[in-house]
């Protein structure tokens, strides 16, 4: 009876689980760039089995019936968001594989960099183009933050390419990721890769779209 119960109580414990995940997902419907959480149930072996004890002694009738389940890791969801314009030039999607690179610089570590598809920019005191949503700087192909001149208008190509006046002041790096579902989740839009994939890395093949932002996944 109670390895019974202890089976019911491993379905409902996992069940809330998928519950909080999906509850967060409908809480960021609206968020720019945000990819849905996957929940995945994983069955679990009888404990006999599990701490491979085989020497013990076993109920067979039991260890039919399975050591119930538990939460597995949750698999992100990178489907492509419906662009959305939004009139604003600082404004970028990303049509397409890839993210836009940020440097953490409260990181001293070569795993610094952040990958992102929250394409909201704005400048900073300094003029650098920075995410809205975590103040990162977003970075060049030579992984320099990118400056802007003054006030003068800014034009954003399909490729990345920034100019303004028409003089090229920089060019956004795309990055595209190989086993990008080994990525995890930094908090306010952000990804961290591990060093593997950073020495992996290839340009992405994404197009970058000027005034327009990239919605949320789910």
């Amino acid at each position: 009876m109670n390895y019974g119960l202890n089976l019911a109580a491993s379905g409902a414990m996992t069940s809330l689980h998928r519950m909080d995940v999906l509850s967060n997902n409908l809480a960021n419907m609206s968020t720019p760039g945000f990819k849905a959480d996957v929940p995945v149930i994983q069955q679990r072996d009888a404990e006999r089995i599990e701490d491979r004890l085989m020497s013990l002694p076993s109920n067979k009738l039991l260890e039919s019936l399975g050591g119930g389940v538990f939460a597995a890791a949750n698999r992100i969801a990178f489907e492509q968001g419906p662009p959305s314009q939004t009139g604003n030039p600082l404004d970028l999607a990303l049509q397409g594989d890839g993210f836009f690179v940020l440097q953490d610089e409260s990181d001293r570590s070569r795993e610094a960099l952040r990958l992102t598809r929250d394409g909201r920019f704005t400048r900073d005191s300094g003029g650098r183009l920075v995410s809205g949503a975590s103040g990162l700087p977003l970075l060049d192909v030579q992984n320099r933050p990118i400056t802007l001149a003054g006030d003068l208008p800014v034009q954003i190509l399909r490729d990345g390419t920034v100019t303004q006046g028409g003089e090229e002041v920089a060019k956004i790096q795309v990055m595209g990721i190989a086993g990008q579902d080994r990525l995890a989740k930094a908090g306010r839009g952000l990804f961290k890769p591990t060093a593997a994939q950073l020495a992996s890395a290839q340009p992405g093949t994404g197009t970058v779209l000027q005034k327009y932002i990239e919605g949320s996944s789910v």
